[in-house]
């Protein structure tokens, strides 16, 4: 018996042993596989790309999460009183674990049988969220404890709570409380009222089933829970209880706050940082500064809108989008949900009309309000019967609409409008001469509705905006502005099939022997052909790679005088810098420097600028700041003189209302009026408007002067309100010199026709005019009368 005794304790001895052993085992295992939490004190949260403007600005936001974090001192005291009295109200006295809490889980299980979630503190939340998977087991719960007790020797209280609240999920998208409060409320998180951050505080038990978006009631009952426990844990009087108890819900889904609309430039950044740092830039907390000035961005959207919307409109009303029928009380709501479901594109908001008056209408929005046309804004509205060809002007609104048509409304400071979705397109891109930092891109209507940015990315022909560089590649020849070339027919044969050209002036007539200062003001296409003729194709071809295009882009035939060739406006404008900034090459950019989520400089923009003056020479020779120069200054000066003569007294006499005396630019048309240009500069800011359908064979039957000059008056108009006129300098080795304005020749003194012309110094003209022209064609190499 007493032998059986013994061998009973040894064998009980040894299974404790060998369960001691096991346990320590196990508890080892587990213990190796939790992580180091020293990481947390640097965590890095997964933050979307942020694209802001040069005055800080947001203009676009990507990634899949909203979040912004917060330091704990930026979160006011009520919201963390809210969580802490629905989520962990002993939160600042246990050491991370809550083994009153724990105990209640247990005895819940005994008695169930269940594996429910429970005495999970704020701590065991952070451990869960950041090193575990939601699977509910034991040992997940065990490590879940240890990696908490954990954290909380490694950090304070008010850090933990910090990555709690700008952890957890919220709802539609949102991690984090600032970002909830902003798609929930609209708003930053110190301006909310109590029963609102118990709105967000009562989410992170069940964002899906108690979102107040999708479940009111749901989301309301839980607030009140949540103000409750305040109250019950005194964080509120009885008073606030009741106030906030008593306060509607006022939740709405609101879109994230973009403060300038450029998302053309978001995406033309978002393009290029994929392409540098791959699809870490969704979570990595980037911040980019842009070269873009938020008030020109506005402007050029402004000028965008308003000129792509007048255009359509000298052009006739099209008809409605659709129609719903005969309106009836039964068909409101109905109505109204349709027409939620139809983008507002760019401001113009689809309605129906409801009710027609002699010289009114009425509209219901989506919103269900009813809002009246009056004759004012529909009177312009005559019938487009072809893009060519109008109606007559109308007498009443029934024969301009019907009741159930579908139209578009913009609103106005007259009052509303009826307008219709451009089917024209257009856009505009602003420079910094200086350096090639954009300032202002627009590259179409309304992104929504085309996300294609004309500006980079559309190949069209220039027109007659191309022919400064025609011109420049003359004077680098030895030509003059003085020179003068015959503006008579021109037949050109195609040597492929021995087709006949005959190329014309846009007014087809012919003005004789003309000087090239006067060709390129009045846009006169024979003579621009015989220049090219002159001073050879593929001299010309190769002198005007030095501004940027490819020798691709350029066709090998005399049409490359009329722009015949294929760029992109922002090629056009990063060209034209190069005579606004007298002559340097400067590369157009948009990113001027991008941050991490540490706010450190990861990328700062090194752009070579433009040497304008006498150059002070860089201080570490090895390194240059300066634009290569591609022309020479006198080259510059001598075509800029000529573009602002297209503005005084040229092509683009419009513009001159804007009262300036620094302004010189182009305007350009293509063949068939399909698309038309206006590239315009003074000293300080480079602009290109162009218009044109993206069908590239439809015409706009406009002229650059009325489709595109507008727009860059407009633009330029906000641009340069406020600074002063900025003309180029004079350069050196330029000279005025009276000529006779008939031959281009010196003139006598007291020649009571002379006019003054600038010439570079080595091209002086010697020779006095006489009475006798014998030559219709003066060139320094010779040349030929076609």
């Amino acid at each position: 018996m007493n032998i059986f005794l013994r061998l009973l304790q040894r064998l009980l001895a040894f299974s404790c042993i060998l369960l001691g052993i096991v346990g320590v085992g196990i508890l080892y295992y587990i213990v190796f596989q939790i992580p180091s939490v020293d990481e947390l004190k640097t965590i890095q949260l997964q933050v979307p790309l942020q694209v802001f403007t040069r005055d800080n600005k947001l203009l676009a936001e990507y990634g899949e999460t909203r979040r912004i974090p917060l330091p704990y001192d930026q979160i006011p005291k009520p919201l963390i009183e809210a969580v802490l009295a629905t989520e962990d109200q002993r939160y600042f006295q246990h050491p991370g674990i809550d083994i009153p809490g724990l105990l209640r889980a247990a005895i819940k299980l005994a008695v169930t049988g269940k594996k429910e979630e429970g005495g999970s503190t704020i701590t065991m939340q952070v451990a869960r969220s950041f090193y575990l998977n939601s699977h509910k087991t034991f040992g997940r719960k065990l490590r879940e404890i240890l990696i908490a007790l954990k954290i909380e020797h490694t950090l304070n209280k008010q850090k933990i709570l910090e990555l709690y609240l700008n952890k957890i999920f919220l709802g539609a998208r949102a991690y984090g409380v600032e970002a909830a409060s902003e798609i929930y409320y609209g708003k930053s998180l110190n301006q909310l009222t109590l029963d609102q951050y118990a709105m967000l505080a009562g989410l992170p038990q069940a964002p899906s089933s108690l979102n107040p978006l999708a479940h009111p009631s749901a989301a309301l009952k839980r607030r009140n829970h949540v103000l409750g426990r305040m109250y019950e844990l005194h964080y509120i009087d009885e008073k606030t209880y009741k106030a906030a108890i008593a306060a509607p819900l006022n939740a709405h889904h609101h879109n994230l706050q973009i403060q300038i609309k450029a998302p053309y430039v978001g995406e033309l950044v978002r393009q290029q940082l994929q392409q540098l740092y791959g699809d870490r830039i969704y979570t990595d907390n980037l911040k980019v500064y842009t070269t873009v000035d938020s008030q020109l961005q506005n402007a050029a959207n402004q000028a965008v809108h308003d000129g792509l919307i007048a255009y359509d409109q000298r052009h006739g009303y099209r008809g409605p989008e659709q129609n719903f029928g005969a309106p009836s009380l039964k068909h409101m709501e109905e109505w109204e949900k349709s027409l939620g479901k139809i983008p507002i594109i760019n401001g113009l908001e689809p309605a129906v009309v409801v009710d027609i008056n002699t010289h009114s209408i009425t509209a219901l929005r989506a919103n269900g309000s009813l809002v009246m046309i009056s004759w004012q804004g529909l009177s312009w509205a005559r019938k487009q019967i072809n893009p060519d060809l109008l109606g007559r002007m109308p007498k009443t609104a029934t024969e301009i609409v019907s009741l159930g048509d579908i139209v578009r409304l913009m609103e106005t400071p007259q009052g509303w409008r009826l307008s219709q979705i451009p089917l024209a397109e257009a856009g505009i891109i602003a420079l910094n001469p200086l350096d090639g930092s954009i300032l202002a891109l627009v590259g179409g209507f309304d992104f929504q509705h085309s996300n294609f940015n004309r500006i980079t990315n559309a190949n069209r022909q220039p027109g007659s905006s191309f022919k400064p560089f025609i011109y420049s590649a003359a004077l680098d020849k030895g030509y003059t502005l003085a020179t003068v070339i015959n503006d008579a027919p021109v037949v050109v044969e195609n040597p492929t099939d021995s087709s006949l050209w005959r190329p014309q002036n846009d007014e087809h007539r012919f003005y004789g022997p003309t000087r090239l200062r006067d060709a390129l003001t009045q846009s006169r296409n024979l003579v621009s052909i015989r220049l090219l003729d002159l001073i050879g194709l593929p001299y010309t071809i190769s002198y005007i790679q030095r501004f940027g295009f490819t020798a691709a882009q350029l066709p090998a035939g005399l049409s490359l005088a009329l722009g015949t060739a294929l760029v992109t406006p922002l090629q056009m404008a990063a060209a034209y810098a190069i005579f606004a900034n007298g002559g340097s090459k400067v590369v157009p950019f948009a990113v001027n420097s991008i941050r991490d989520g540490k706010n450190q400089i990861i990328y700062q923009a090194k752009p070579l600028i433009a040497c304008t003056r006498q150059c002070t020479p860089p201080l570490n020779a090895s390194v240059n700041i300066y634009a290569p120069r591609v022309i020479s200054p006198q080259n510059a000066y001598l075509i800029t003189s000529t573009l602002h003569d297209v503005i005084q007294r040229g092509t683009a006499k419009l513009a001159r209302r804007l009262q300036r005396k620094d302004l010189a630019g182009k305007t350009g048309t293509t063949q068939n009026q399909v698309d038309a240009w206006f590239a315009g500069y003074n000293s300080d800011i480079i602009a290109v408007a162009w218009m044109g359908y993206d069908q590239q064979q439809r015409s706009l039957h406009e002229w650059g002067a009325q489709a595109a000059l507008p727009l860059w008056i407009q633009f330029m108009e906000a641009a340069l309100q406020g600074h002063p006129e900025h003309p180029m300098e004079q350069p050196p080795d330029i000279v005025s010199v009276r000529i006779d304005p008939l031959t281009g020749k010196r003139a006598t003194a007291n020649d009571p026709v002379g006019t003054f012309e600038y010439f570079m110094k080595p091209y002086i003209p010697v020779q006095e005019s006489t009475p006798a022209v014998q030559d219709n064609t003066t060139a320094p190499e010779g040349g030929g009368v076609y």
